[in-house]
């Protein structure tokens, strides 16, 4: 198997995984890809030891399964080089929480063994796509996790007008507003009270961040349902963040989010269970008393 390999250039003690990862990798006889920023991470005596077949940038590679060696936001980022590529993504987690990342670095060489057995499985995790009207989006308009409607160098509330498919929903004054996918929805949402949704509910999540109402609540809709949204704020502008790329936008832009028409597709181990791991990382359900 081919594999192109994005990890965490931040965290220097931890490179001490990616030998057990290119050691096995190698046992395997697995082509290996590098990105380069991770190639000039990882210490030289490793890279003598194990040379990869070759190093890329950007999105110029091309694999049969990418690695992602970091915590969910190097998924994230690893999926944002994916694209529409159909191209399989496996976590490793030397982060913190890791939901995305759900390989612990003691499961490495386990996994590729099942892996080149072929006894693993592919989650597809739906993608939402954000588009304005008037000056295009500099960042990447795709989110896997979530897209985020938040106020900017304000005290003051922003105002949410929110429509789906094309009939009105309600008019949020809150901080802000998150929009998220099942994936996303034990991320950001899930930290300004929204609701957890199982990975192919087919649903998006709509929640508020410190709504100035309590009559506001969670909502979920179907996620082939468009939503529409115009902004209004003191200061005249706000931010637009898309799985934490953030940019400003001037107010009264009129922005859609929608499904996306691909798909990010997720290596799993058939052991790995989202109720399990609901269960084990974030103590869901757990008793607070022994």
């Amino acid at each position: 198997m081919k594999f192109a390999l994005f990890g965490n250039t931040y965290q220097t003690k931890k490179s001490v995984h990616a030998a057990t990862l290119l050691s096995t990798l190698h046992h395997y006889g697995a082509e290996t890809y590098i990105d380069r920023d991770f190639y000039h991470f990882l210490p030289k005596e490793l890279m003598r030891k194990y040379p990869p077949n070759g190093i890329f940038e950007e999105g110029n590679f091309e694999a049969n399964m990418v690695i992602s060696m970091g915590g969910d936001g190097t998924f994230l980022k690893s999926a944002m080089r994916v694209g529409n590529r159909h191209i399989p993504i496996l976590g490793i987690n030397i982060g913190r929480l890791g939901f995305l990342a759900d390989i612990s670095p003691e499961e490495i060489e386990e996994t590729f063994h099942e892996i080149c057995n072929g006894s693993y499985q592919v989650e597809d995790r739906s993608v939402l796509c954000l588009q304005n009207e008037g000056v295009p989006l500099q960042n990447y308009p795709y989110a896997l996790n979530e897209i985020a409607i938040l106020k900017r160098d304000s005290s003051s509330m922003i105002s949410i007008r929110t429509h789906i498919n094309g009939a009105l929903l309600t008019t949020y004054q809150a901080d802000g507003l998150v929009i998220a996918t099942p994936t996303g929805s034990t991320a950001y949402s899930l930290s300004v009270g929204g609701p957890i949704m199982v990975p192919h509910a087919g649903t998006i999540a709509i929640t508020p961040v410190a709504p100035h109402s309590l009559n506001v609540r969670p909502i979920v809709v179907r996620d082939d349902w468009e939503i529409t949204l115009e902004v209004e704020s003191r200061s005249h502008n706000f931010l637009v963040a898309v799985d934490g790329r953030s940019e400003s936008c001037k107010e009264g832009t009129r922005l859609t989010v929608t499904k996306a028409d691909y798909c990010i597709k997720v290596v799993k181990r058939y052991n790995h269970i989202f109720f399990k791991t609901l269960r084990e990382k974030m103590m869901w359900g757990g008793s607070l008393v022994d």
